[in-house]
């Protein structure tokens, strides 16, 4: 099952990826476009991680966990009390 970080981290990698397609001169110029027009509405690292942080803590109270997170840290068994960086992508 996807963490909310992990979410947020793919997210996050995925507009760095589009950014490197639009910049890469040896692909086709329509493909450059159609990255770079896919961007115009994407949502940036901070907003990733602001939305994150908004719905941590609108999940109290409410039954539907949080989709994306404000840290990009995977947490492994074991990490319990320990707290991520929230900018690492």
């Amino acid at each position: 099952m996807t963490t909310p970080a992990e979410r947020t981290r793919t997210v996050i990698q995925a507009r760095a990826f589009l950014i490197d397609i639009g910049q890469d001169l040896s692909l086709p110029e329509s493909l450059r476009n159609e990255a770079r027009r896919l961007l115009r509405h994407y949502p940036t690292q901070e907003e990733m991680l602001m939305a994150g942080q908004l719905e941590e803590s609108a999940d109290e109270g409410t039954f539907l966990p949080p989709v994306f997170s404000s840290s990009t840290d995977v947490k492994q068994p074991g990490d319990e009390g320990q707290h991520g960086a929230t900018a690492k992508a």
